[in-house]
């Protein structure tokens, strides 16, 4: 019979690398939403209202089902939302109209309400001292992103777009069987029956929990948005074709997936506010150089006028994009390891309600990107709206989390005086 031990660990691999598929599923129109584009004439708006349709629906699905992960358990939860996707993912390739890809996008979307599930169901299998290691090894699915870059441009070119698809639900229908077969589940896990919806919701008059939300919609809404947005930037941008253009996003999507275990580490280490504070500083900075526009600058000199060139090349580029989705895939499992710590007994609910607003960050910020390249014409807008929200991050971070810990050691420090006077 299993141990206790191998069942937790079994669990996480099982529940990991069906998170990985089904963030496959959920990014699928990163890669095939360009020929859609192509094919449908659509401009950058209606672009980035398609790929954010899935996020959508994988975004507010989260709650009820991190309700339901705390109520039935997290095993037969994923083993069904994997289910019923399955039919939704093969249809997409029957689509003719713009219509039908967002309807269809809706069904596939659900996809994106694993992690919920996921992040629940592996965290009560240890203890809290390994907690932040078993989720952020869970999160890695996140590479789910980049693996899809990996895959389905090469797809795309032998077959057509219209055969990721029927690849994809071939492989979702494979990995539900053996997540049923690989996984176990644990009665205790579950909360008592007599909890009402409304007990399971009181902890959202908790303010904690919204600027946890804030966090994860940069550190995870970011991550969904960019890997979402960035093949058809380097195509647009530097003139790449898909196949380049895709191996180059998942630069940005592979350390912003793989990583996050180092991020789960490290927060059970050194905490989860010190490890957030020093990803949301470096989102800063890497999103400073990122905002900058090419740029052509003339100088009228003696000889005439002089043109100079600034701007990022795709080298350059790409090395700070690569830098963002490390401190990306760090920062979530930091903001994941606060919930954790301060709701070890509502982790689904809360979980859900900061995965559905990072989701959301995930939706909104794809067509934001595609309103503001259609109203300003500037490419790297989309960076300048990120740098944004992370700014405001950091503000709320520093006056509820800084601030408090320097006035209290300043109070310390105060009273030690007068004691040492009197």
């Amino acid at each position: 019979m299993a141990t206790q031990k191998h069942k937790a660990w079994s669990v996480v691999g099982a529940s990991t690398v069906s998170f990985t598929v089904c963030f496959m599923v959920w990014m699928m129109f990163a890669v095939i939403g360009i020929p859609i584009k192509t094919t449908l004439g659509l401009n950058e708006t209606q672009f980035g209202i398609l790929v954010a349709m899935p996020v959508l629906t994988g975004s507010l699905i989260r709650l009820p089902l991190g309700m339901l992960t705390d109520k039935f358990g997290g095993r037969i939860v994923f083993f069904t939302l994997m289910v019923s996707t399955i039919i939704p993912i093969w249809f997409i390739s029957s689509g003719t109209q713009y219509w039908h890809y967002l309807v269809m996008g809706l069904f596939v979307g659900v996809a994106g309400g694993s992690f919920t599930v996921g992040i629940s169901y592996c965290a009560r299998w240890f203890p809290k001292n390994q907690q932040g290691l078993a989720m952020g090894i869970f999160g890695a699915g996140n590479a789910g992103a980049a693996l899809t870059k990996l895959i389905a441009p090469s797809i795309v070119v032998a077959f057509g777009w219209a055969m990721v698809p029927k690849v994809y639900a071939v492989m979702m229908t494979v990995t539900a069987v053996l997540f049923w077969l690989f996984t176990y589940d644990d009665p205790s896990h579950k909360v008592s029956k007599s909890v009402t919806v409304a007990e399971q919701l009181a902890a959202l008059k908790d303010p904690k929990v919204w600027k946890y939300c804030q966090y994860y919609s940069i550190v995870f809404g970011g991550y969904v948005a960019l890997s979402l947005w960035m093949t058809k930037y380097y195509i647009t941008e530097y003139s790449f074709d898909i196949k380049t253009a895709a191996l180059l996003a998942a630069c940005f999507s592979l350390p912003g997936g793989v990583l996050r275990a180092i991020g789960g580490y490290y927060s059970d280490k050194f905490g989860a506010h010190t490890v957030t504070w020093w990803v949301l500083w470096v989102s800063m900075i890497c999103l400073f150089f990122l905002s900058y526009p090419q740029t052509q600058v003339s100088i009228l000199t003696i000889n005439g006028p002089q043109i100079f060139h600034v701007g990022l090349n795709s080298t350059v580029f790409t090395v700070v994009m690569f830098t963002l989705g490390i401190a990306f895939a760090v920062g979530k499992a930091s903001v994941f390891k606060y919930i954790a710590d301060d709701y070890p007994h509502n982790i689904g609910v809360i979980s859900g309600v900061v995965g559905l607003v990072g989701g959301m960050g995930g939706f909104i910020l794809p067509i934001m990107f595609g309103a503001l390249v259609d109203l300003t014409g500037v490419r790297s807008s989309a960076f300048m709206l990120m740098f944004g929200v992370v700014w405001v991050s950091l503000l709320w971070m520093y006056w509820t989390e800084v601030r408090p810990v320097k006035l209290g050691r300043h109070n310390q420090r105060q009273v030690a005086r007068q004691a040492t006077i009197i």
